[in-house]
């Protein structure tokens, strides 16, 4: 299986990556994607902006094992993660996820896997801005630890 893991500030062009993708992998049948994307939080004040950082190398690894796990669960052929660090604003793509298998129920399942596991495990710290210069660092939720707990039972 052919991996392409990068933290990177630039944004991405999904067709392009897609395209890329499709080179790498042999006998795909299927290709999921998921596009992350910034968003404003509903509140009354309206984000400014949203910095990433991340630990160099130890993000890199964690990620790599993320995709190792997924593809001992389901029999991918390529794989393609791309997350942005650095300056983002509402409405910016943050995170890519492309999983290729064979068959759609395997893509479907490593992508969903792997993104969950990315918002609990990978090491990134976000901290917001919003317009009123108020600032605070983005905490955990439950909500995606119990996503990604789902995974546990086969």
């Amino acid at each position: 299986m052919q991996v392409d893991i990068r933290i990177q500030t630039q944004d991405f062009q999904l067709q392009q990556e897609y395209g890329l993708l499709l080179t790498r992998g042999s006998n795909t049948g299927s290709v999921v994607g998921f596009v992350g994307l910034v968003r404003d939080r509903d509140t009354a004040t309206p984000l400014a902006n949203l910095f990433l950082e991340h630990f160099p190398e130890v993000t890199e690894n964690e990620i790599k094992r993320i995709v190792q796990t997924a593809s001992e669960r389901w029999p991918l052929t390529a794989c393609t993660i791309i997350h942005r660090v650095g300056e983002l604003r509402a409405d910016e793509q943050i995170v890519l996820v492309l999983a290729a298998s064979e068959h759609r129920k395997a893509a479907f399942a490593a992508a969903g896997f792997i993104m969950d596991y990315l918002k609990t495990e990978a090491p990134f710290w976000k901290k917001e801005t919003f317009s009123d210069g108020l600032e605070r660092w983005v905490e955990a939720k439950q909500s995606d630890q119990a996503a990604a707990q789902q995974w546990d039972t086969p």
